[in-house]
């Protein structure tokens, strides 16, 4: 599951370029009520890894959805809201940081 705030543009990319793999399964959603696919406790439960793009949304990652994070991993991959979608140094980053943790 990869979160950013509005998911528009960093974490529909993640999906986006994880997507093709076939031992894994990806979705993306987004911290704020007005996402484009709101975070939801479900989303939660179905992820077996949840990255976020920054620090702000582990912690309301961790504030609202605490049990449901029990024994899951929740990776922060400090990416700011600095990229278009498929941002070629967005996909980059993501390609150097993501697999560290599959």
């Amino acid at each position: 599951m990869f979160v950013c705030s509005q998911n528009k543009l960093r974490s529909p990319t993640a999906e986006q370029i994880f997507a093709d793999r076939d031992d894994i399964e990806v979705s993306s959603a987004g911290t704020n009520n007005d996402a484009e696919n709101p975070l939801s406790e479900e989303l939660i439960q179905w992820a077996d890894i949840v990255f976020v793009m920054e620090r702000t949304h582990r912690a309301k990652v961790q504030g609202k959805y605490r049990s449901a994070l029990k024994g899951k991993r929740l990776i922060c991959l400090h990416i700011p809201d600095d990229y278009a979608f498929m941002d070629p140094a967005l996909v980059a980053l993501l390609m150097r940081k993501v697999p560290l943790h599959l």
